[in-house]
């Protein structure tokens, strides 16, 4: 992976490999940045500067045969870590050795992915995907071991996130005290949800949003017209892999988006109209109905949506990149229901099922519940 191959960042480029020329590599590192910044393409291209002694802050010139291998993602001493779950290929114990093929078609085919991408990829969209303690047994051998080519070993984990609190127990000491000429490279998205005994161990870098212009002009690139480029570019609020979606018009957020608008028009007839009340819960139930990592995608995206509804009540129309697609559906229309008296606790609600999800309560009661609350609140009063 070439530096110059990742969108912006430049300053994040200029300190990764000034760092590295000078020979100071800290032996654990914690890159968090938002979906679609850039953080996995970075990762790689620093490993490779890294693993093939490459100079002058570019993947070139220097071992050639190395920089092949990591192109590739097929060096023996770059390692990787990624939530895994049982499936029809790999039946149990699961680990990401198991899925390493998939994994480098996925490199290649979408490097800004996410994980829910990953899922699809791999086959367990309906399940959720962690990095247990048959992960980090794996990989405290694999870094016990010497380095095939006699310089750094790199463990590259992505979305760290999603170690469970046993991994992360069995990984403590080696993100502590790793070997000799052993980096690991933690990858997240939200690093509250890493334990702080890992956090700690670890130099934390921060990536920020990708900028419009520079979305605009890798959409330029692909062949897009710019004044479409620039409503992606919006919409897409600095994440690319959202605006490589919108192009392609594969953005799960088009799904998400009338299934809000269904929940939502059902919830203003149910007051008052048992007939509504079976709508919601027909819609319940259809939800319970698709994988829980679905429907926590969905869930996020109703949270970001009822901010950015908020935001437009009180004319902060500067900040709103929401875009609703369907033509009978005007977020304008709908913003004045979400007012100050009841944001927080519509906030509290999505955020419980969120948790009651992610812990494989009954999705049905979950999302059956959720919507009664919710008609209840869009038809609170703002003071």
């Amino acid at each position: 992976m070439q530096f110059s191959q990742i969108l912006g960042l430049a300053h994040i480029k200029n300190h990764l490999t000034a760092t590295a020329d000078r020979g100071r590599v800290p032996h654990a590192q914690l890159f968090v940045g938002p979906e679609g910044s850039g953080v996995l393409l970075m990762a790689l291209a620093y490993a490779q500067y890294l693993l093939c002694q490459n100079t002058e802050g570019e993947n070139h010139g220097g071992n050639m045969a190395c920089n092949t291998k990591c192109e590739q993602y097929s060096h023996p001493d770059l390692h990787f870590a990624f939530p895994v779950a049982n499936s029809d290929k790999v039946k149990s114990h699961a680990v990401s050795d198991l899925y390493l093929k998939e994994w480098r078609g996925f490199l290649k085919e979408q490097p800004y992915g996410n994980l829910f991408d990953w899922y699809r990829w791999i086959g367990i969209e309906k399940k959720q995907g962690q990095i247990g303690v048959d992960e980090a047994q794996d990989i405290v051998k694999k870094l016990s071991l010497k380095s095939y080519e006699g310089g750094y070993k790199i463990l590259i984990i992505w979305m760290a996130e999603k170690i469970n609190q046993a991994a992360s127990n069995k990984l403590l000491k080696l993100i502590e005290e790793p070997p000799q000429n052993t980096v690991l490279l933690l990858l997240a998205e939200d690093e509250e949800q890493i334990i702080n005994t890992i956090r700690s161990r670890c130099q934390v870098l921060h990536f920020p949003k990708l900028s419009e212009p520079i979305i605009v002009k890798a959409l330029k690139e692909k062949g897009i017209p710019v004044t479409e480029a620039m409503a992606i570019a919006q919409e897409a609020n600095g994440n690319f892999n959202k605006a490589l979606d919108l192009v392609n018009k594969d953005s799960e957020d088009l799904v998400f988006e009338t299934w809000f608008v269904q929940w939502v028009r059902s919830a203003f007839r149910a007051k008052g109209n048992k007939s509504a009340i079976h709508d919601l819960m027909v819609w319940g139930e259809d939800l319970s109905k698709t994988g829980r990592e679905v429907q926590k995608q969905f869930l996020h995206y109703c949270l970001s949506l009822f901010r950015q509804a908020l935001l437009l009540n009180y004319g902060a129309e500067e900040l709103v990149y929401i875009k609703i697609h369907q033509a009978d559906f005007d977020l304008r229309r709908f913003a004045p229901f979400v007012h100050e008296n009841n944001i927080l606790d519509i906030v509290s609600e999505l955020e419980k099922a969120i948790f009651h999800i992610e812990r494989n309560g009954n999705a049905k009661l979950i999302f059956t519940d959720l919507s009664i609350k919710l008609t209840r609140l869009l038809h609170s009063k703002a003071q």
